[in-house]
């Protein structure tokens, strides 16, 4: 028992990055972005370029009228993870790191199979670094520890939902209801405690196939529970990470 809770308590450790009261500021360490503990004050910046992303995905949504969208060959904008990132880049231009003015924004690709091992793909990006643009970093993460039962998981799983926040951008290894893989999507919403619910915009979670050719439908502002969110990634060898927009975003000069 006090094995399992060791454990536990180690997994609830690694979970969140904390975001603990300080002035310390931002800085990289190999090729991972630390942020370091600081509640930052309202960027006015950044909360724009949040309005935009999902302002563009609301009319995206509606520009669709409900149709599903071609999402089958590698560079359909309306593929998951393609979706997310045409928002970002259309969206970015006005927009820079403040320690790189000079360097426009990416939203980073998803980490191809060996860099995810022992997991399945889909479930971090690659790891690029704020001097070639990445604008985000890992806020959270979930994996899922086979030394845990899936209860434990489960409830590590929520824990890890309850961390979303607006403008999010969300990524998954997934195996549930509308699909098996990877997934993408962005949080239109804080997450709810009033309903224990978040809420998100994406394409092609839900789709269909017509004549062999796979079509995605565009979602906005939809809302599930953690635990629907959880079910999905709970599973061995899966997990996802909420990657969050830097604090450090300025206007383009």
């Amino acid at each position: 028992m006090l094995k399992r809770m060791l454990l536990l308590l180690s997994c609830l450790l690694i979970l969140t990055t904390s975001l603990a009261e300080s002035d310390t500021s931002m800085e990289e360490v190999g090729e991972t972005v630390v942020i370091s503990p600081g509640a930052a004050e309202v960027n006015e910046a950044r909360e724009d370029l949040i309005n935009r992303i999902i302002a563009l995905g609301e009319k995206i949504y509606n520009l669709t009228g409900g149709r599903a969208m071609k999402a089958h060959d590698s560079d359909d904008i309306f593929i998951c993870k393609n979706f997310t990132t045409y928002i970002f880049h259309e969206c970015r231009y006005d927009f820079r790191i403040a320690e790189y003015p000079g360097v426009l924004l990416v939203c980073p690709e998803n980490m191809p199979d060996i860099g995810c091992y022992p997991y399945e793909y889909g479930l971090m990006w690659k790891n690029v670094r704020a001097s070639e643009g990445n604008a985000f970093y890992a806020a959270a993460e979930f994996r899922y520890n086979a030394e845990l039962s899936y209860e434990e998981n489960l409830a590590l799983a929520e824990e890890f939902m309850r961390q979303v926040k607006r403008g999010d951008f969300f990524q998954m290894a997934a195996d549930y209801y509308y699909g098996t893989g990877a997934h993408s999507a962005i949080m239109t919403a804080d997450y709810d405690p009033a309903t224990d619910s978040v809420r998100w915009m994406d394409s092609n979670m839900v789709g269909t196939i017509v004549d062999g050719v796979r079509y995605g439908y565009v979602q906005f502002d939809r809302e599930k529970s953690v635990t629907w969110w959880a079910e999905a990634f709970c599973h061995k060898g899966r997990g996802a990470t909420i990657y969050r927009l830097r604090d450090d975003i300025i206007y383009a000069d």
